[in-house]
């Protein structure tokens, strides 16, 4: 589906529920009033058409990155996606979430008690996850690309202030389980993000945003434990054997 002028904005978001999250950054209702066009949501929010359906163009063009090797590609590369993808994925799309589950328990909390539990779950992991990626970019990622770096230019590394890089990936691995743990209990509760019949389309967005940032954390998570870390480490001790 490409998006036009004419085109109205809850089929857009039926058609692609990522596109909620393009329409929520603008403050676009498209739940109550989607039968309204892109035309008419920009010149109400003195938006540019032709910027909005590119950018909702380009959140349905994303094909997701299932196909790609992660295995052939340089671990500081590695860090870097993982960084400016996953990480980014995490602090744009939190914010949207919480103010959808947010509204469903307003809404529809008195019927469907388990979204107080399905959102106090989901904040818990936004704020851990917050932590966590701090701490990734500002102690595990600069030395595994201090790393990469100094073994391209063959160089030998001094020993990072917390002993060896087997320490911060342990926490790190904890610190994902903790998080596949909550999801699981989120999966539960949404039985598998499955919305009830009284479902209103915000409802349907929101359960569907959920598994698609769980999916993106599963890839996120894939990729660190068993592709990064293992290097990592591996990485680590080839500058051990010829210090030694």
């Amino acid at each position: 589906m490409e998006t036009n002028n004419n085109s109205p904005i809850g089929e857009i978001v039926a058609f692609d529920f990522r596109t909620a999250a393009v329409f929520s950054k603008h403050g676009i209702d498209f739940c109550c009033k989607g039968q309204r066009s892109i035309a008419e949501v920009c010149e109400k929010n003195n938006l540019n058409p032709a910027s909005l359906s590119q950018e909702l163009n380009d959140v349905m063009n994303d094909k997701g990155g299932e196909s790609i090797d992660y295995k052939s590609w340089p671990l500081d590369l590695l860090a870097d996606y993982v960084e400016k993808k996953h990480h980014r994925y995490v602090t744009e799309k939190t914010p949207v979430l919480i103010q959808f589950l947010d509204k469903l328990c307003k809404v529809h909390g008195a019927t469907h008690p388990e979204l107080f539990e399905i959102t106090a779950l989901f904040k818990g992991s936004a704020a851990d996850l917050g932590a966590h990626m701090i701490k990734e970019e500002t102690v595990l990622f600069p030395f595994i690309r201090l790393m990469a770096e100094a073994k391209s230019q063959n160089r030998d590394i001094a020993t990072p202030h917390f002993g060896t890089v087997e320490n911060p990936v342990e926490m790190m691995k904890h610190e994902h389980e903790v998080e596949g743990d909550r999801f699981r209990k989120i999966v539960e509760l949404s039985n598998n993000y499955t919305p009830p019949a009284d479902a209103c389309n915000t409802y349907k967005v929101t359960f569907a945003m959920l598994d698609e940032f769980e999916k993106d954390l599963h890839t996120h998570i894939h990729i660190e434990n068993n592709i990064m870390f293992p290097r990592a480490i591996a990485l680590e001790k080839t500058f051990e054997a010829v210090a030694h």
